[in-house]
């Protein structure tokens, strides 16, 4: 039977490589969906998850889960062979950057080398992992090729961003619209079929992969771009005075023309520190130097020094050095409400705490443990003590949830909130309390 038909009668079995906050959302999604699926993953801790039918990500509900393995619907494995018994393959390996931030294709190509190995007549396979435009042809499509079989001829090839939104309440990745760019128009009609008989939200088209793969990094480059204004605009209204979160809130008033960001201690997660600077790394083969990601991609990463900055201009008023004070850290996912420490800029302050002679302990609900520096730490039980004998809390991520703002605010000497969330959550004016700042 034809691919195409096997994708539309849910009959083709369906493999998703890396099993990560993008892959195993995917692999249950197309699980539900009715597809027979084979998720596959170098760490077996991973893969004995998937087969007890234990959840290990957010975003997956752990009931369907643990349902879908046992109807045999969905199963792990780290023997790349299986690929052998697939009709679609999607990869969805990292893509991280180096210590230069120069792109770490290395998952990617090991990813397609393995697939080579394997790859057969009528094969789909699917790029979602984030890369820069002219991976999914110029790096993906030869490692294939050299199976001998040819793209569009003997096998389908195209890229579909992932779009994964950790803690999203209203759109997972059932429900979130998909781009599709395939090598060639039956490629991408293939993926787009695949999607279609997926999700619940409308699959676009565009003319080749480097758009689809462009249009990711457009996506999160305007954010990291509108995050750095957002962290330069507080940076001047502090020296001014002026309160930044009124003036965002007053901003947002306007009905078009203004889209609302919010400045932080940084940013963080898998998306927004990262993509941009695969465009950075690709455009200068073009002899083009992307002067304004590289200003943002500045300013967020400076955020970090200049809360610890700020922090200790707030405990000099106090006449306390920050030397051998005690500054308790509320919340360390790089976003509120998630488990997710990838890039968080709560553990890039921690560091320059600790290097400046603090005494750091944390407080993260979601984060029981955070390993750093071949050591294990571990939350701190939130109590009245704890918070007294802190010099300050120094709150990092926005958790809404889990969190007693009250007891923070009740008991201790100084709150730093780069996130404006007591206002949010205890829904009083800050103006109420006199113990707390600002970013």
């Amino acid at each position: 039977m034809p691919l195409l038909e096997l994708i539309k009668n849910k009959k083709a079995v369906v493999g998703v490589i890396g099993l990560g906050y993008v892959g195993l959302p995917l692999a249950v999604e197309k699980a539900k969906a009715g597809f027979r699926v084979l998720g596959f993953d170098i760490q077996e801790h991973k893969v004995d998850k998937v087969n007890r039918g234990e959840n290990y990500i957010g975003d997956v509900v752990s009931d369907e889960l643990e349902e879908l393995v046992k109807k045999g619907r969905l199963s792990a494995t780290s023997d790349f062979s299986c690929l052998a018994e697939c009709d679609v393959v999607a990869i969805c390996v990292p893509t991280p950057l180096d210590v230069f931030k120069q792109p770490d294709l290395s998952y990617v190509k090991e990813t397609a080398a393995s697939i080579a190995q394997y790859l057969k007549r009528d094969m789909l396979v699917i790029l979602e992992s984030t890369t820069y435009p002219g991976t999914t042809e110029e790096v993906i499509k030869p490692i294939l090729e050299k199976s001998g079989l040819k793209v569009g001829a003997d096998f389908y090839l195209a890229f579909s961003p992932e779009r994964v939104d950790p803690g999203n309440k209203v759109y997972k990745t059932k429900n979130t619209p998909k781009v599709v760019g395939g090598c060639t128009p039956a490629c991408t009609e293939h993926a787009k079929a695949l999607y279609e008989a997926i999700l619940d939200a409308p699959v676009f088209t565009v003319s080749s992969p480097k758009e689809a793969e462009m249009s990711k990094i457009l996506e999160n480059t305007f954010r990291i771009v509108n995050c750095a204004l957002a962290n330069e605009i507080a940076i001047i209204c502090n020296k001014m005075g002026i309160n930044v979160w009124e003036v965002i809130e007053a901003a947002s008033t306007k009905p078009f023309g203004f889209v609302p960001f919010y400045p932080g201690p940084g940013v963080g997660g898998h998306c927004i520190p990262i993509d941009p600077f695969y465009l950075t790394y690709r455009a200068r083969a073009t002899d083009y130097h992307t002067r304004f990601i590289e200003l943002a991609g500045e300013i967020n990463d400076g955020m970090p020094e200049y809360v610890v900055s700020r922090l200790m201009d707030i405990l000099n008023e106090k006449e306390k050095p920050l030397k051998n004070s005690h500054i308790l850290l509320v919340g360390v996912a790089y976003k509120g409400d998630i488990d997710d420490l990838r890039e968080s800029p709560a553990l890039k302050i921690w560091d320059i705490l600790e290097k400046k002679g603090a005494k750091v302990s944390y407080h993260d609900p979601y984060c029981p443990e955070v390993k750093r520096c071949g050591r294990s730490f571990y939350s701190e039980r939130l109590t009245a003590d704890l918070v007294k004998s802190c010099d300050a809390v120094l709150i990092t991520t926005g958790h809404r949830n889990k969190v007693d703002y009250q007891l923070i605010v009740d008991n201790a000497p100084v709150v730093f909130d780069t996130k404006n969330i007591i206002s949010k959550v205890l829904d009083v004016s800050i103006d109420k309390y006199g113990n707390i700042q600002l970013l």
